[in-house]
């Protein structure tokens, strides 16, 4: 039975600081990496290869290229796609800055739709209304690990002739209306950072179908070499002469994080069933308080769990997010914000003239959301704290 958080906790001793997403690595994991350490073989090499094949067969994607960041994977695929000077992209202001950022690195142009309040995610008719003659693809954010609406925007990419990139960073377990995240766009790119749903420190994956885009990518992810060190230097690799093909990047993943990429992998169901028990005490503690909470997940889909984001009314709650944040830190509570809106930022107003009030649904939730700890290693005692300090505050 859930505990009653109605009447304000009595402290008899500071609260333990409840980090915001600590990593779960368990024993399989540390293990790997010291196999991997004591192998003599760190770069890119047969782990790598393993966790692409296994990520394939967890996606049902044709082809999966590690990468060092999800950044990467980005820049890979637009580079894949042809996009390039004059081109436009359309995607949300909600969101990381690489998102946007590896658009203007190819040399194209940014353009943001606005989203929608319910799911945060790009509004698929606020797409169709700014894409033009010079767009070229879209780059949907699966926000917090709700799936996109992806039958609407693969269809409108569809009829547009353009290039459907996710950004599927938090969304790694997601299922939109029935198919796999990783399996719906042209390219599908994963971000394995230290707070990521699964995580190898710092990495990331690109799915997609196409072969060619695929070779073009394994190449291009590894200074543009036709061969990588372990097809060189393996036991039975033959000659270890390469070709460059072109002047490619330095974004390769190391066997010391595939290694834990592998062992995060084969436990990814049990920690998505962590973070969605975790969910639902928190929809169900939190629903006495000023305080909107994320939206239910439609038919069809499975949210992969990875921000509880949750809207502060300042009227309601006699308080802005700021406020709360920094009352929550006071109490050991660490919370984040996902994400301050792009067109917001110095950047992308002095360059590309962006301003308040040209996406007012971006705008009301980049103002108010507050991200709560949310992590498969967190423990009861943790959840427990983080609502209490939430009543402490707010009730």
């Amino acid at each position: 039975m859930s505990r009653d958080f109605t009447q304000t906790s009595v402290l008899t001793a500071p609260p333990a600081p409840v980090p915001f997403a600590p990593p779960a690595i368990g024993p399989g994991e540390i293990a790997e990496v010291i196999d991997t350490l004591e192998s003599g073989w760190l770069s890119t090499g047969p782990r790598v290869a393993a966790f692409e094949q296994a990520f394939a067969r967890y996606t049902g994607a044709d082809h999966a290229i590690a990468v060092n960041s999800c950044t990467a994977a980005l820049h890979l695929s637009l580079l894949a796609a042809g996009i390039g000077e004059g081109d436009d992209v359309v995607t949300t202001p909600m969101t990381f800055c690489a998102t946007a950022n590896v658009i203007v690195h190819v040399g194209a142009t940014p353009v943001f739709a606005d989203i929608d309040l319910d799911t945060f995610n790009l509004d698929p008719l606020a797409v169709h209304a700014v894409a033009n003659g010079r767009t070229r693809a879209i780059i949907p954010v699966h926000f917090a690990g709700r799936p996109a609406e992806m039958t609407a925007l693969r269809n409108l990419a569809a009829r547009k002739e353009l290039t459907l990139i996710e950004d599927a960073a938090h969304c790694v377990e997601g299922i939109a209306q029935g198919r796999k995240v990783g399996s719906i766009g042209d390219f599908t790119c994963f971000s394995f950072y230290a707070t990521k749903n699964l995580t190898t420190g710092e990495g990331g994956m690109v799915t997609t179908s196409d072969a060619k885009a695929a070779a073009y990518m394994r190449a291009a992810s590894l200074h543009g070499m036709s061969r990588n060190a372990w097809s060189r230097y393996a036991p039975d690799a033959g000659a270890a002469q390469y070709d460059v093909l072109m002047p490619g990047f330095k974004y390769n993943m190391m066997d010391l994080q595939a290694a834990i990429g592998l062992h995060q992998l084969a436990g990814i169901d049990a920690r998505l069933a962590r973070r969605a028990a975790i969910w639902a005490q928190y929809d169900e503690a939190l629903a006495a308080l000023p305080l909107r909470r994320p939206a239910p997940v439609r038919d069809g889909d499975r949210h992969a769990r990875h921000l509880y984001t949750v809207l502060v009314d300042e009227p309601l709650a006699g308080m802005s997010r700021d406020v709360l944040q920094a009352r929550l830190r006071e109490r050991g509570v660490a919370t984040s914000v996902h994400f301050r809106a792009l067109h917001l930022h110095p950047y992308y107003q002095e360059r590309f003239g962006f301003r308040r009030g040209m996406f007012p649904a971006a705008e009301a939730v980049s103002d108010s959301t507050l991200s709560l700890p949310l992590s498969a290693a967190m423990t009861p005692e943790a959840v427990d704290r983080v609502i209490e300090a939430l009543y402490d505050v707010l009730g």
